[in-house]
């Protein structure tokens, strides 16, 4: 398969899930840390962003994903 073959939507796609899964690797340093370190009023707010921040997001994205995955079975 060549480079760039796939549609940019796809491209756009699996370029968003990889960042999404680099801020969720992040935050899961943060939360070992704070968990190692006994900072343990922090744990709430991190739990709190990924309440409201992160699975929207991560619900946008799978939808993002499972669009493209669609429109570039059809092509």
């Amino acid at each position: 398969m060549a480079a760039n073959q796939y549609s940019p939507l796809f491209r756009l796609a699996s370029q968003l899930l990889k960042y999404f899964f680099w801020l969720l690797f992040g935050m899961a340093i943060a939360f070992i840390l704070a968990w190692g370190l006994r900072v343990f009023y922090i744990i709430p707010i991190l739990m709190y962003l990924l309440k409201q921040f992160f699975m929207p997001m991560g619900f946008i994205l799978l939808c993002l994903i499972t669009i493209a995955i669609i429109l570039e079975s059809w092509r």
